[in-house]
C-alpha cells in the first residue's frame, strides 16, 4: 500500500502523459486546461486505493482512474456553464476563458474520451466498468437536473436534497471505489460494500462542500465563496435554517433567496448570519460527521485486513476535516 500522496503523484504523472494538446487545438486546449487546473484528485485516488486494498495492481487501474477524472471534469465544465460560475479552483472557468460554445464542445469530447479509456481492459472487465459508468453518468445528470429544478422551487425537502447530492456527487465517489474493486477481482459483496462506503462518504463530502461554500476562504477553497447563496441554491444549510428559523427569520431568508442582485455582498453576509443564528451551520457539521460515520460502519463488512480498513478510515477523516 502507498501513502495517499504517492497515489496522487502516480496519477498526476499518468495524467500528464495523457493530457497532450492535439488538433484541432481549439477543442483540446480547453480540455488540457481543465484537466491540469489541479484539484484534490479525490476520485482517481480512490480508484487506485481500492485496487490496492483488494489485492490488485493499482497500476492496472490507472485508465479507470483517469476515466473517472476526465468525466468529473467534463461535468464541471458543463456545470460551470449552467451556473455561470466565474472561477474553478481559483482560475477562470473554461467558458469564461474561451466561450460557452467551446465549453460545450470540449466537454462533449471529454465524455467520449472517458469511455475510450475502458477499451484497454479485457472484455469482462470492460463490460462491468462500462455498465457501472453508464449508470453513474446518467445519475449524475439526474442529480444536476434536480439541482437546477430546486432553484425555482420553494418546497424542497431535506430528503429530496440528500437524494440530489447522492446522485450529483456521491455516486461518482462510490463508482470510483467500485471500479478499483472490479479491476482487482473483488467479490460482488465487497464491490457493493465499497460502493456503499463511497456513497456515504460522498454525501458527507458534498455537505462539507456546501458548508465551505458559505464559510470557507476563497484563497484555500478555490471557488467563489457564497456562490450557492448568490444562485439561490436550496442547500442543506438553507433548508435546515428554514426548519429552525423564527417566522420573521424564515421570511427574511425566503425573501433573500427570491432575489437576483448585481451586488450580493450584503445578501451573503445576512444569509450566513442566519445560518449561524438558527443553528443550521452547527447541524450541517453534525450531519457531515453522521454520514462519515455511516461510511465507516460499512467497513466492518469488507473482507480485507484491519490495517487496510484503517487506511480508508484515515482518508475519510481527512475529507471530513478539510478546508478546500
Amino acid at each position: 500500500m502507498l501513502a495517499i500522496e504517492n497515489y496522487q503523484g502516480e496519477f498526476v504523472a499518468y495524467l500528464n502523459e495523457y493530457s497532450t494538446i492535439k488538433n484541432p487545438k481549439n477543442l483540446y486546449t480547453p480540455i488540457d486546461y481543465i484537466l491540469n487546473l489541479g484539484g484534490k484528485r479525490l476520485r482517481p485516488v480512490l480508484t487506485l486505493l481500492a485496487a490496492d486494498i483488494f489485492g490488485g495492481d493499482y497500476k492496472k487501474a490507472l485508465n479507470a482512474a483517469l476515466s473517472i477524472e476526465v468525466f468529473h471534469n467534463f461535468s464541471l465544465v458543463h456545470d460551470d456553464i449552467m451556473d455561470d460560475a466565474p472561477l474553478r479552483r481559483g482560475k477562470e472557468t473554461v467558458h469564461e476563458k474561451w466561450d460557452v460554445n467551446t465549453g460545450i464542445l470540449s466537454g462533449d469530447a471529454m465524455l467520449i474520451m472517458a469511455y475510450q479509456l475502458f477499451e484497454t481492459y479485457d472484455a469482462e472487465t470492460f463490460q462491468a466498468l462500462a455498465k457501472l459508468f453508464s449508470k453513474t453518468a446518467l445519475e449524475v445528470c439526474e442529480g444536476q437536473q434536480y439541482d437546477v429544478d430546486f432553484e425555482t422551487r420553494n418546497d424542497v425537502t431535506i430528503p429530496e436534497y440528500l437524494k440530489m447530492i447522492e446522485y450529483k456527487t456521491a455516486v461518482l465517489v462510490a463508482a470510483a471505489l467500485k471500479m478499483g474493486a472490479i479491476i482487482s477481482g473483488a467479490s460482488k459483496e465487497d464491490q457493493q460494500s465499497i460502493y456503499e462506503f463511497g456513497k456515504n462518504l460522498g454525501i458527507a463530502f458534498q455537505l462539507q462542500d456546501d458548508y465551505l461554500d458559505a464559510f470557507g476562504d476563497t484563497e484555500t477553497f478555490g471557488k467563489q465563496v457564497g456562490g450557492d447563496i448568490i444562485e439561490n441554491k436550496k442547500t442543506y444549510l438553507y433548508l435546515k435554517a428554514l426548519e429552525n428559523a423564527s417566522d420573521e427569520d424564515a421570511k427574511t431568508l425566503k425573501s433573500l433567496f427570491g432575489e437576483v442582485l448585481k451586488d450580493n455582498s450584503n445578501k451573503i453576509e445576512i444569509t450566513k448570519e442566519l445560518f449561524i443564528s438558527t443553528g443550521s451551520a452547527e447541524k450541517t457539521k453534525r450531519e457531515i460527521e453522521n454520514y462519515t460515520n455511516k461510511a465507516f460502519s460499512v467497513l466492518d463488512t469488507l473482507d480485507v485486513s484491519d490495517s487496510k480498513k484503517a487506511i480508508l478510515k484515515v482518508f475519510g477523516n481527512s475529507l471530513m476535516n478539510r478546508t478546500v
